[in-house]
């Protein structure tokens, strides 16, 4: 495809960063950055190998700066990163060969009943609450999964993983919304990689919203740390509906 010119590449990288503090808060920022992305010219798979490079920026940063808060132990999280990546590399194979059209018909069910959850669920607050599975059952049941379903379709994957942090390992909203976003990051890189290959990639737009991406994480992740609850959660709400509704109509 031809670059973008520099005006249009200044407004990818500020909706990258929008895209990115909404991400670091709740997940979704893919909702925003890839009808960018179509809007910009961008050819389909184009787009979507594009936007797994620019949010790999935006998960990369908002990781690091969860972990550094120690929000999250990676020791307890190797084995969900380990099948996370399996599942997603798989699911990027599959929807090479398979048809997606009938998920678009059952997430938004699934979306609308974890923001039900979320607001109404006694175990969506700052504190922790009982674990109910092991980390190594966790990982290979929700990493495989989800992870899966992120290669292979890919909306609502940050509302998914955070209701299976929240249900599963009793984790507080907070602690929920850093593990997702390690998750996410995994998933991110294990479909990017098989984009590389393709040579899907458009590197000049998608190091350019990287940037935004990369400010709008930080932020993002700075007020989740302050804020807690208190923000995530009417924030994972609206996006879990907001993503049903674009499924919904198209």
């Amino acid at each position: 495809m031809e670059i973008v010119s520099l005006e249009v590449l200044v407004l990818l990288i500020a909706i990258a960063a929008l895209a990115g503090m909404i991400d670091a808060i709740a997940g979704g920022g893919g909702l925003i950055a890839l009808p960018a992305l179509l809007w910009a010219g961008v050819p389909p798979i184009q787009a979507l190998a594009t936007n797994k490079l620019q949010g790999s920026f935006g998960t990369a940063t908002a990781s690091i700066h969860f972990i550094r808060s120690g929000e999250i132990n990676l020791h307890d999280m190797r084995g969900a990163i380990f099948w996370t990546f399996i599942g997603s590399a798989l699911g990027t194979l599959a929807v090479q060969y398979l048809v997606a059209d009938w998920l678009s018909d059952i997430i938004p069910i699934l979306l609308i009943g974890f923001a039900l959850y979320f607001m109404f669920s006694p175990r969506i607050a700052d504190e922790d609450a009982k674990q109910r599975i092991s980390h190594t059952a966790f990982g290979l049941i929700i990493g495989i999964s989800i992870g899966f379903y992120d290669g292979f379709f890919g909306p609502g994957t940050g509302s998914f993983f955070a209701a299976a942090f929240v249900m599963l390992l009793g984790f507080n909203l907070r602690r929920a919304t850093a593990g997702t976003k390690i998750l996410n990051f995994t998933s991110n890189i294990a479909s990017l990689l098989f984009f590389v290959l393709g040579g899907h990639v458009v590197w000049t737009i998608g190091l350019g919203m990287g940037l935004g991406q990369i400010i709008g994480a930080w932020v993002g992740s700075h007020l989740v740390i302050k804020h807690g609850t208190a923000l995530i959660k009417p924030v994972l709400v609206t996006v879990s509906i907001a993503v049903s509704i674009k499924l919904l109509l198209g």
